[in-house]
């Protein structure tokens, strides 16, 4: 018997406050479900939860966020850090120029605008003109500006919108001189791109077929096809590149050569950073897409070409990258030529700028940038102004190099770097409301549980840390062969000056040390990433940084399950946690939208063996009836379809059911928003607030400096 067809309950709610005075949490209906899964019985009594449209989990969201906006109203410090947050906010923010012919590109948000910009000018000295203004396309910010692709000469601009942070997105046609819309219209389009033909003819994107209606934010997302669409005509005329009808997890990212001659075919299978990588000769008529390097053994990401050979970043024989050239009229390895060997250092991007390959290095988490010639030879360092994270924009034709720095204290300055004569110059520098000479930062090394030595950044407001322990935000990800470097973000400065320390340690399973850092914190060692996080708290408190009551983590995403798995294995070392649109279920993550595609770091619920160990580690699965555990606040999204909301809403509701202590257990629900991207300014900073009001109470902190 279908046991979601005969729930019609009402979902109960307890009354009465709690021993502190707040309210106690809510009681989630549970419906008995229980599964036998490679032998082991397996129970998933909120399995209702994940119909994201009945009326019951309307009702038992309402119910969730009444509770929890109830209990954050009653914080005093809540208003007064929104409004801190607010005016720090508020202030001019750029993005870097892209020159496309003879108009360069920027995006600008002039301080709290709830979404960027885009601007266009003749040179980096004319006066800008409003190319496309996202915060005119609703009135609450949630119509996200979702991917660019900007014509070779500059005339044209196709751009992707998104619906309140769906991964969805439609893609337009804007005329740049005119500002005004072409006719062109394509739906259905998620982790794509576009790129254009040299002639302006049309651009080349990918898409999935059009789901079953009311299934567009579960159903998953298989069978990317590649097509070309012609400027000027209807989507239905689109004309189909390429499909692989027999390998439904193939996804595709299309790229035409800087010379217009190729169609590079960039080939994902989930998230495993190994790919594969085709070709298409767009000089002959009715050419085929030639199957180039097929083998599926290591990542290839395309970087340019010179006639025939082509130039690519691999870790190949190279856990931390280098440059290799291949001929495509002698495509047999033996005929492969190394341009950069791999270095102690990470390999994290490679870009063109006039005769230069520009290599953006990762040195225990910091940006180095070197300049070599397409044979190899040095041509210099790019001189940065300290110890942070640079962005980069390049243009092949063009001998200037445009550059950013941040850190974690210093918002993004802009310089300009020509490479023939080698000198740089400052184009822009934020106006502050706060001096970062104020906060500092240091890096140190601590030991993991098998020894492993793993990098952290502390940082905090100068004459903070005298020896005494402090309320510390302890943050981390470890996952995607994602990097954490320092960048800059208004709350956690806002945090620091509250007098809160930021921690954000390197995990395995990250980047920031290659393959093999990424591959030791994947499925079956994935253990290592809570055991390397756990370790980074243990060293704060062994450190007399703060103590296991002023201690809070926090993480998103693949960091939201990091939190939830850390917490259930030890709830004694926290005060607080903050997981958000974490990955919770971890025995049917990938039955949803892209969740089939994370399988290459966490490995298959439907593998026997790997059942086990995501078992073992499972938040959902592993929170334990009558324990205390510390205040949590989950976070996620009505409109999350990269990571469902029905994760958030199963785990808080097990969590609930399952504190025997005191501190608050809450979930709050964004409405009208998604994973993260393209949240609008006015929802980030309400939630920021939220989070570090609920830390203030719930670390025992006493007074805010600025209230």
């Amino acid at each position: 018997m279908n046991l979601f067809l005969i729930f019609f309950g009402v979902i109960a709610v307890s009354g009465g406050q709690g021993p502190d005075g707040d309210p106690k949490h809510p009681q989630t209906e549970k419906v008995p479900l229980e599964e036998t899964l490679h032998g082991v019985k397996v129970s998933d009594p909120y399995r209702w939860l994940e119909d994201l449209d009945s009326e019951n989990t309307h009702q038992w969201v309402t119910m969730q966020n009444k509770h929890t906006f109830a209990y954050l109203e009653t914080l005093a410090e809540r208003k007064p850090i929104r409004e801190r947050l607010e005016k720090l906010w508020n202030y001019e923010k750029y993005g870097l120029p892209q020159a496309h012919g003879s108009r360069f590109f920027f995006y600008k948000n002039d301080g709290l605008q709830n979404q960027y910009v885009l601007y266009w000018q003749t040179d980096l000295n004319a006066e800008p003109k409003v190319l496309l203004d996202p915060n005119n396309l609703s009135s609450d910010g949630t119509v996200a500006l979702n991917g660019t692709a900007i014509s070779p000469d500059g005339k044209y601009l196709a751009y992707g919108l998104s619906q309140s942070g769906s991964d969805w997105v439609e893609w337009h046609v804007r005329d740049v001189e005119t500002g005004k819309d072409l006719s062109d219209h394509i739906k259905w389009v998620k982790f794509s791109d576009a790129s254009w033909l040299r002639d302006n003819s049309g651009f080349f994107y990918s898409r999935y077929d059009e789901p079953k209606a009311g299934q567009e934010m579960e159903d998953a997302n298989y069978f990317q096809k590649v097509f070309f669409h012609k400027l000027g005509t209807e989507q239905a005329q689109d004309v189909l590149v390429y499909e692989r009808p027999d390998q439904k997890e193939w996804g595709f990212g299309a790229q035409v050569t800087e010379d217009g001659n190729y169609l590079i075919l960039g080939v994902w299978q989930g998230t495993d950073n190994r790919n594969r990588v085709f070709y298409k000769d767009l000089k002959a008529d009715n050419a085929k897409v030639v199957e180039f390097l097929k083998d599926f053994d290591a990542e290839y990401t395309f970087i340019a070409n010179q006639g025939t050979v082509f130039y690519f970043q691999t870790n190949l024989d190279a856990p931390r990258r280098k440059v290799i050239a291949i001929d495509i009229n002698k495509p047999d390895r033996a005929n492969w030529k190394t341009i950069v060997a791999e270095k102690k250092d990470t390999l994290s991007g490679v870009s063109v700028c006039k005769d230069r390959l520009v290599l953006h290095y990762m040195a225990d988490a910091k940006s180095v940038v070197h300049l070599v010639d397409f044979e190899g030879n040095s041509k210099g360092e790019l001189p940065l102004p300290g110890l942070g994270t640079v962005g980069l924009s390049t243009n092949p034709e063009s001998s200037t190099i445009y550059f950013s720095f941040s850190s974690f204290n210093t918002p993004g300055s802009q310089y300009s770097y020509d490479v023939t004569n080698g000198k740089s110059a400052l184009i822009r520098q934020p106006k502050l409301a706060f001096n970062p000479d104020d906060f500092e930062t240091k890096q140190v090394f601590y030991t993991s549980k098998d020894g492993t030595k793993v990098p952290m950044f502390i940082c905090y407001k100068k004459d903070l840390f005298t020896g005494k322990p402090q309320p510390t935000y302890l943050y981390g990800y470890g996952g995607f062969d994602i990097s954490l470097t320092p960048s800059f973000s208004v709350s956690k400065l806002v945090w620091m000056e509250m007098g809160g320390i930021y921690a954000m340690p390197n995990l395995r399973g990250g980047g920031e040390y290659g393959q093999e850092w990424h591959l030791a914190g994947t499925k079956e060692k994935k253990q290592n990433v809570f055991d390397d996080f756990i370790a980074a708290g243990e060293y704060l408190i062994a450190q007399g940084y703060t103590t296991p009551q002023q201690l809070a983590i926090g993480g998103g995403s693949n960091g939201g399950l990091l939190v939830g798995a850390t917490l259930n294995q030890r709830p004694d070392l926290f005060a607080a946690a903050l997981p958000a649109v974490g990955v919770m279920d971890m025995l049917r993550f990938h039955k949803f939208t892209i969740g089939w595609a994370w399988v290459s770091d966490y490995g298959s619920p439907d593998d026997p063996e790997m059942f086990q160990v995501l078992r073992a580690y499972s938040p959902y699965h592993n929170v334990k009836p009558g324990t205390h555990y510390p205040a949590v606040m989950v976070l996620t999204s009505d409109h999350d379809d990269r990571v469902v909301p029905s994760h958030s809403f199963k785990y808080a509701a097990a969590l609930q059911e399952a504190q025997a202590g005191d501190a608050p257990i809450l979930i709050r629900i964004e409405t009208k928003a998604g994973h993260g991207a393209g949240k609008p300014t006015s929802k980030v900073i309400e939630e920021e607030a939220d989070r570090w009001a609920f830390l203030f109470k719930n670390l025992g902190m006493q007074k805010l400096p600025f209230s």
